[in-house]
This record gives structure tokens, C-alpha cells and sequence, in this order.
């Protein structure tokens, strides 16, 4: 798949992807809803090859669940 369309903000080490709304690049749709697909979701682990590929090595257990995530948008 190939991802179109984003901005990428950095914040010393740091960076965020963002879509055209909060959340797209994350699994939401623009009416809140989960989409089918994603870039990233809270909670996945990614290392950095020397290719410069994120490559997803795992996921933080307490934030596996995309319904807690899309939760905050969908009720604020």
C-alpha cells in the first residue's frame, strides 16, 4: 500500500505522522470509525533497518486493543 497525502512533524528525537484528520494514519475514519487498515496503531514496537524500513518487531499488551483507541475520538 502505498500512503499519500501525510505531514511529518518532528519534536527533537521524536516524529508523528498525520493524515488529513487525527487518527487516519492510526486505523480511524474521519467519522470516528475503525477502518480495515493502518500505518501504525498505539502500542506496535518498530525498528529501524539499515535500509531505513520501520520493521513492526511487537506490540505493548495493555495497547493492543484499536477499540480503546478509537474510542477517544469517537467520545471525545
Amino acid at each position: 500500500m502505498m500512503w499519500v497525502d501525510y505531514s511529518i512533524y518532528q519534536a527533537g528525537t521524536n516524529f508523528k505522522v498525520e493524515g488529513e484528520w487525527e487518527g487516519e494514519v492510526m486505523g480511524v475514519q474521519k467519522d470516528g470509525t475503525a477502518k480495515d487498515h493502518w500505518l501504525y496503531k498505539p502500542g506496535e514496537i518498530y525498528r529501524v533497518t539499515e535500509d531505513g524500513w520501520l520493521q513492526k518487531i511487537g506490540e505493548e499488551p495493555e495497547k493492543s486493543s484499536p477499540t480503546e483507541y478509537i474510542g477517544k475520538y469517537v467520545d471525545g
